[in-house]
This record gives C-alpha cells, sequence and structure tokens, in this order.
C-alpha cells in the first residue's frame, strides 16, 4: 500500500504534534485458536500501531487491536479508516496536553475509541518522555511495580479447559478466565472441570462475553454457586439482563462489554449491578478516559481487571502503566497480551515472570518500539 499523505498548519512548539505514521502488523495466538461464546474463533489479527512525533523529535506509540469484527463495535479496517480523520486532527496538538488530543479527536470523528485510543496513548507514550517520567507517574502514581496477571482459558472441552489450565497453574498463574457461553449445563461441567484442579487461593473468571440468554446466565449461575472461587464475568449482552441475573445470584459479578464510559460505570455501581469492572483501555477511548473510570473504581470500592481487546508489547506496556495505580487486593488482575501472541515489536517487552508482570520503569510506556519490525507506514500525515 502506498503510504497516504497529508498536510496541514500548527502552531510551532516543543512538544506539538507534527508527524503521524500509522503500521499495521499482523498477531497470531500462541495457543493456536482463540475461542469465545457464539462460535467466534481467532487464530490471527491486524493490528494497528499509531506513531506520533513531535516538534522536538520526541515519538510516542499506541495500539489498536479489536478482537475481530464480532466482539464489539470495531474491527482492524475501521481503524485504519478511522485514523486518516484523525491523524491530521491532532496535528499541532501538544502532547503535554491530553485532554485537547481527545477533544480535536472527538471533533473530527464520533464514535471509534478503539482508534482514537491508538493516537490517545501515543500521545501519553511521547508526554512522557519529553519530561523523562512513566506514563504511570503521569496517571497518578505507581502504587504497585509488579502486577497480578491472568490467563484466558479458550472454550472446548472439559477436559482440556483443566488440562490448559494446569499447564499454565504449573508456571505460576493463579487467576483464570475460563471462556463458557454454551449451555449452562455443559459451561457447569467446564467450570467444575477446572475448579477440580486448582487451590482454595485461585481464581475462575467465568466469562461468557456477553453470549448467553438471560435464561441460560441464570441456570448456570445457580449450577455453579457451590463450586470455590467463580466470579462470573458478563453473562449477558444487555445491561437489563446482567442485572436481572446479578439479583438471582450471590456470585459476585463482573461487566466488562457494556461498560464504555463514566456514565456506564456509575449506572452499574448505582444499580448494584456488578462488584469489579473489567477496564478495557481500547474499549473506552484510550488512557484519559480509563486513567478517570479506574479512579471513581476505586474510590466506590470495586475491584478491577485492567486489559485491552488484545495486542502485543505497546498494549501490554499500556495496559501495565494503567494498572500501576491500583492498590492492594482492588486490582484481580492484569493480562499481558503479549505472552498471548507469537509476534514482538518491542522484544517481548515488558515479560511476565510466573504470576507476576512488572511496570515498565523507563520513560513514557517504558519500552522501545522496533520500527523496523513494524515495516512500511500505511499513512503518514505531516505539518
Amino acid at each position: 500500500m502506498v503510504p497516504y499523505i497529508d498536510s496541514v498548519t500548527i502552531r510551532p512548539g516543543p512538544t506539538t504534534i507534527e508527524r503521524v505514521d500509522v503500521f499495521g502488523y499482523d498477531l497470531t495466538y500462541v495457543h493456536g485458536r482463540y475461542v469465545m461464546s457464539s462460535g467466534r474463533v481467532i487464530d490471527r489479527l491486524e493490528s494497528t500501531v499509531v506513531r506520533v512525533t513531535t516538534r522536538d523529535g520526541v515519538t510516542g506509540f499506541g495500539e489498536a487491536c479489536p478482537l475481530g469484527p464480532t466482539y464489539l463495535e470495531g474491527f482492524s479496517g475501521g481503524a485504519r479508516a478511522a485514523l486518516r480523520e484523525l491523524g491530521p486532527a491532532v496535528l499541532g496538538a501538544d502532547v503535554a496536553e491530553p485532554a485537547e488530543i481527545g477533544r480535536r479527536m472527538d471533533a473530527a470523528l464520533r464514535g471509534y475509541r478503539y482508534a482514537k485510543s491508538a493516537v490517545d496513548v501515543a500521545g501519553w507514550d511521547a508526554f512522557g518522555r519529553s519530561v523523562d517520567l512513566s506514563v504511570g507517574s503521569l496517571l497518578g502514581g505507581k502504587a504497585r511495580t509488579d502486577l497480578p496477571i491472568y490467563v484466558a482459558v479458550p472454550l472446548g472441552e472439559p477436559a482440556e479447559m483443566a488440562a490448559f489450565v494446569t499447564r499454565e497453574r504449573a508456571g505460576g498463574i493463579r487467576v483464570f478466565q475460563a471462556k463458557i457461553g454454551d449451555t449452562a449445563a455443559r459451561d457447569a461441567e467446564r467450570i467444575e472441570a477446572i475448579a477440580a484442579v486448582l487451590g482454595p487461593g485461585d481464581t475462575i473468571l467465568a466469562d461468557a462475553n456477553g453470549g448467553w440468554s438471560r435464561q441460560e446466565a441464570i441456570r448456570f449461575a445457580r449450577a455453579v454457586e457451590g463450586t470455590r472461587n467463580v466470579i462470573l464475568e458478563q453473562p449477558c449482552a444487555t445491561f437489563e439482563s446482567c442485572l436481572a441475573v446479578r439479583r438471582l445470584t450471590s456470585l459476585p459479578m463482573v461487566l466488562d462489554e457494556i461498560i464504555v464510559d463514566l456514565g456506564d460505570l456509575v449506572r452499574g455501581i448505582s444499580a448494584e449491578a456488578m462488584d469489579h469492572v473489567n477496564l478495557k483501555i481500547g474499549r473506552v477511548g484510550g488512557l484519559t478516559r480509563a486513567r478517570l473510570m479506574r479512579d471513581v473504581a476505586v474510590e466506590l470500592g470495586l475491584r478491577l481487571t485492567i486489559e485491552d481487546t488484545w495486542g502485543g508489547d505497546i498494549v501490554t506496556a499500556a495496559v501495565a502503566q494503567l494498572a500501576a495505580g491500583v492498590p492492594g487486593d482492588v486490582l484481580c488482575a492484569v493480562s499481558f497480551m503479549n505472552d498471548w501472541t507469537n509476534e514482538h515489536v518491542a522484544g517481548h517487552q515488558p515479560r511476565s515472570a510466573g504470576e507476576t508482570g512488572p511496570v515498565p520503569d523507563g520513560p513514557g510506556l517504558g519500552i522501545e518500539v522496533d520500527v523496523d519490525a513494524l515495516g512500511a507506514p500505511l499513512a503518514t500525515f505531516t505539518a
């Protein structure tokens, strides 16, 4: 593809954005096939990387990788098309003013939070590098340097899922997100098989990704209420159905896909619809919005999982920087998604070890992206 190049006039300033590059690369799943509810299967995904360059030559990187075209509203082609509108809009914006970058993007294009997230994160990375501080410090400070990580268990036969968990547990993992969303009876078998190979302090996030009807979700919840350490995650596709299930079970509940902004978070808390939120950076539009939602969730007593829809080293570094600000047991787990992929554009950094992953301590995201590994830009916007 021949890069698309656009030019606009910008205000000069050392930390204003004078160039935006868009790159693309493929990510493959380390375990072959990633299976979720409703017949959704992933083995390869297109990831989109944004690089911003400031007038004084500082660069920053962000990444957007939707989990296929049927998980949330968004897909890789949509991200790349949206960035043709967003790239020119942020030229001249100051990376030290993340809210202004967000306002410019919203004025240029409605929606497409997942594409805006890549630009937002790239701006934070460049901002941190320009002042020699980590993004975690800029987001309010670090409460921790190591993060508990979880591993997703693809939907399969009960014995296969239990064997997967046994292997990962031998490496130190203690939090498992089990993909379910079949029939209530079969899913209960899966969860019971996993629980049988876990220890008393381990956690099962039983995640249907919104794939059940209200009736199936209620049947499942009642079937596993006596199973140790089970937390129910996003059983149904709508808030109303999840709330109905919540009122009929004693299981703790995580909401994920339907919490896309601060209003959704406050609504969920006020309705007592959840105990726990899965906060995905790309789903909410980037670190600027995610920080606000993180801090409100902590203040109002929710537990958090912090991650993104998918991605590699850049996404993992952004997740780590955001999660670093969550204190104590409030943080359930994060996903180090670069452990789930075969491809790496920053030397597989940050890299997990056992049940934890480190928070990079360098400036910005704390990683060094190998631009050569990304290939030629798909699009470039310059001042």
